[in-house]
């Protein structure tokens, strides 16, 4: 039986969103909270149809019918309450409700999703609200999911997805791709969303996981989607793909069954993925053809020599140099912490301390836990303190756990 209730879960991710966007195309943006409502209602009928009846032959074909059905009668509904309640309001004829009836034939369902990612990757909504919204409308997630993912309460995620729809409405966002002239800017904005929302996925803040891959296989999925389609198929594009991929690569080498954080020097380079890691090369590739070098070209490349093992200075010097580059465009504390990182490597501690003590980012515990690294061949007791301190900056149990070893290691 679906192997039963997990299997549906699964067709809900996949299909959540491709049945939103098609029946918002049809309704109007305004109404993407309605089609939320009778995609969810689909869904329902389906766990308790399935169950009594059995799995159909056709899974999606069965949800895009009962979706179409649900559609119709409501347009039906609309129409008979106009012409009753509101007289004189000219109510639909019954073929304006059969030419609008949804329509999920592939080439829809990829039209509408692609116009639905600009839709909410809208500067007119702020940051926070883009990555809540891209989760629910475009990945599927559940309330309880989103309010995990962001450290939050149910009511907050809540209020947030309302006030971001309200938006939606009150700026008369429509559902079609931007026009050549914003299609820049708005390409630009819908990246980055992705990028916050894979990353989200990558360096997980949830309580027990350090990784979400679910998270971080949807921004990639959009990613994908994006360069499918000739107008969005950019360079820049290509190269956060490119990224995507060369870090999906090292999922499985990089945590334990247990959840315990492998440091990227104990990594089993064999649990990695050459799939995703040759595909990555692809992207990077594609990536790299024109004169455009931003900050996901410079990203993906770094990643990519990650993905090769050898600890030599070549490979370190370069990183340190394309984190060079990196923070001249786009500076950020994470970006100069990670280059001090790269300098340790390629020169030793005794050069990477003094500019690792000078950034003073009193509040990050990725930066005592880079400390903690720099001391511990010289100064056991100071490298305690550090990685003392990173303990309880620490959000998730995940990352305590982890220090607490290093701890202990010293010790």
């Amino acid at each position: 039986m679906l192997q039963q209730m997990g299997d549906l879960k699964e067709l809900f991710k996949q299909e959540f969103s491709r049945m939103v966007a098609v029946i918002s195309h049809s309704f109007g943006l305004e109404n993407i909270g309605l089609a939320e409502d009778m995609v969810s209602d689909t869904f329902l009928k389906a766990a308790e149809t399935w169950k009594a009846r059995g799995i159909p032959p056709n899974p999606r074909a069965w949800l895009y019918a009962v979706a179409r059905q649900k559609t119709l009668y409501h347009l039906r509904r609309t129409r008979l309450f106009k012409a009753k309640v509101l007289p004189a309001i000219p109510g639909l004829q019954e073929q304006d409700a059969d030419t609008r009836q949804p329509d999920f034939s592939a080439k829809n369902i990829e039209d509408s999703l692609l116009a639905m990612i600009f839709a909410i990757c809208t500067p007119a909504i702020a940051g926070e609200a883009q990555v809540g919204l891209a989760l629910r409308i475009l990945c599927g997630f559940s309330i309880e999911e989103i309010a995990e993912a962001f450290f939050t309460s149910k009511d907050t995620v809540n209020k947030r997805l309302y006030r971001a729809k309200e938006k939606l409405r009150t700026a008369k966002v429509t559902l079609q791709l931007p026009s050549e002239k914003e299609l820049p800017i708005r390409l630009d904005n819908t990246l980055h969303v992705i990028y916050l929302l894979f990353n989200e996925g990558y360096y997980s803040r949830t309580q027990n996981e350090i990784i979400r891959k679910d998270l971080c296989i949807e921004g990639l999925r959009l990613g994908l989607l994006l360069t499918g389609n000739k107008r969005t198929d950019l360079p820049k594009t290509n190269a956060l793909v490119a990224l995507m991929c060369f870090h999906a690569s090292r999922f499985n080498a990089r945590q334990t069954i247990d959840d315990y954080f492998i440091p990227y020097n104990e990594q089993n380079e064999k649990l990695w993925d050459m799939e995703l890691l040759n595909q990555g090369v692809h992207y990077l590739n594609r990536a790299m053809q024109g004169e455009e070098m931003g900050s996901y070209h410079i990203e993906a490349q770094i990643a990519y020599w990650h993905c090769h093992k050898t600890d030599s200075l070549e490979k370190w010097d370069t990183i340190l140099q394309l984190y060079n580059q990196l923070l001249r465009i786009n500076f950020s504390p994470s970006v100069a912490l990670n280059r001090i990182f790269a300098l340790y490597k390629a020169s030793g501690w005794e050069i990477a301390l003094p500019e690792a003590e000078a950034l003073r980012l009193e509040n990050d515990h990725f930066y005592f836990i880079l400390l903690g690294e720099l001391y511990k061949n010289t100064d056991r007791q100071k490298a305690v303190a550090h990685f003392q301190k990173a303990y309880l900056l620490a959000r998730t149990g995940t990352e305590k756990k982890n220090i607490l070893q290093k701890i202990e290691n010293l010790q």
